[in-house]
């Protein structure tokens, strides 16, 4: 069940929503959990028991990490413990037949359970962050529970560490009639982005990718297309996940900030699904040293965290190569880029970014084939032919919508609005946001989740 469904919409969001409020404060998180089961289980059933063995173990993992902080190495041991068996479940469901493929050994074929990438991070920060004292385990197994499965951002995030929202579960839950109004334009917001805009341009880049006479200009555009499409589809997710978060009265961090206005590499995995990279930060880069070595040994740091992130999104050889490829203009960045880039004017920084950012999305939106891509973008195709002037000219309005709304420029236009003129502006785009995004589900099959495996 995702977000932008029929069945989500109009039967489990307001039949949650209404009994999550009705039930009484001490009843809402053993509600809410059954909620995020029935969530979970709507789409694979059979990987409920592997989310009941995941949470039953690292609550199990938090508890003796406690008792034992005392005795350090062996609650390092237990710390440890909880990261093998996490990464275990991950390497066996995400990377055991990506494995198996290259050395000749039997390939399973297991369907990969949704949201794993999401949840056994989130799970391994709680064992994490409770050996580190920075979170109090969670002596309620309800409770606990909730964490695991809240059902926002079980399947695509944010990740969202225990101690995030330790305090919220603890204290219990209190929404306020403007968390949930908040909530709710934040909601429509996200639905708008994945309904409105990154399935119509995906439909560009559906075309474009499997086409037989791909000219280079046509190829970029694809990957222009495919680079809006998977903002506009995984940053309208988190938005509704945020969103939802907030009408029922937790509050999660932010995933995205612009991204594409981001003026440096840098800059731009500063903007972009930050709770990706602050994990990767916390619990790999600086326990490997971070920035406190020098020369040889931190930039292998830096090619081991780019490395696993580009790996954390699938087992394919691109996604690989796409975290090397971060990785590697990362590196140029620190030691030379910065030092010219600083004294150009904002326009070409941006300009430079946006052309590598594109060029790292022709990668990642093409796992099978993303050399014979790039090869097309760079030369090895007609530079123009007349069904690319037909998509250009097809979907220019749609570019410069897109365009317009990656930037800040809307949301500091409205907030520039008069109060009274601003909430009723918000009420009336709200409903419109929702209609519209309902009739064009209704009216197109064409609704995919980019992240929905992952």
């Amino acid at each position: 069940m995702v977000f932008s469904s029929m069945t989500f919409l109009f039967a489990y969001l307001p039949i949650t929503l209404a009994l999550y409020y009705i039930c009484p404060l001490w009843l809402r998180n053993p509600m809410l959990l059954i909620a995020n089961l029935i969530f979970y289980g709507w789409g694979e059933p059979r990987y409920i028991m592997i989310m009941f063995a995941s949470t039953m173990i690292d609550y199990i993992h938090g508890a003796l990490i406690e008792k034992y902080r005392s005795n350090d190495k062996l609650a390092r041991k237990l710390v440890a413990s909880s990261v093998f068996f996490n990464l275990s479940l991950l390497f066996f469901f995400k990377y055991w037949d990506f494995i198996a493929s290259q050395f000749g050994l039997p390939v399973l074929g297991v369907p990969l359970p949704l949201g794993i990438s999401f949840y056994t991070f989130q799970t391994m920060s709680y064992s994490i962050d409770v050996y580190r004292g920075e979170a109090e385990r969670q002596k309620n197994l309800i409770k606990f529970g909730v964490f695991v499965t809240l059902f926002p951002q079980l399947i695509a995030g944010p990740i969202v560490r225990y101690k995030d929202i330790a305090d919220q579960l603890t204290e219990g839950v209190k929404p306020r009639i403007k968390d949930f109004s908040d909530g709710a334009k934040l909601f429509t917001v996200g639905l708008c982005k994945k309904v409105l805009l990154a399935n119509s341009i995906g439909k560009l880049w559906e075309v474009l990718q499997n086409s037989s006479d791909l000219s280079v200009v046509g190829a970029w555009l694809g990957a222009i297309a495919f680079s809006f499409q998977i903002y506009f589809d995984f940053a309208g997710y988190s938005d509704m996940a945020c969103g939802l978060g907030r009408m029922l009265g937790f509050t999660f961090p932010q995933n995205f900030n612009y991204p594409y206005m981001a003026k440096s590499i840098t800059d731009f995995w500063r903007r972009w699904h930050m709770t990706l990279g602050s994990w990767f930060r916390e619990y790999v880069y600086i326990p490997l040293g971070g920035n406190r070595v020098n020369g040889f040994r931190k930039y292998f740091n830096i090619m081991i965290v780019w490395a696993l992130t580009g790996f954390w999104h699938g087992a394919e050889w691109n996604f690989l190569v796409w975290g090397v490829y971060f990785g590697i203009l990362l590196i140029l960045e620190k030691q030379v880029f910065m030092k010219f880039l600083s004294k150009l004017p904002y326009f070409v920084q941006h300009i430079y970014t946006l052309i590598l950012v594109i060029i790292s999305m022709a990668i990642f939106a093409t796992p099978q084939y993303f050399t014979l891509y790039l090869s097309k973008m760079f030369g090895n195709a007609s530079l123009w032919n007349d069904t690319t002037l037909y998509y250009l000219i097809s979907y220019l309005p749609t570019f410069i919508v897109l365009a317009f709304a990656s930037t800040p420029l809307p949301k500091k236009l409205f907030n520039k609005l008069p109060g009274n003129l601003k909430d009723s502006l918000g009420t009336v785009l709200m409903v419109l946001g929702i209609a519209m995004s309902v009739s064009f589900l209704v009216s197109d099959s064409y609704n995919p989740f980019l992240y929905f495996r992952f």
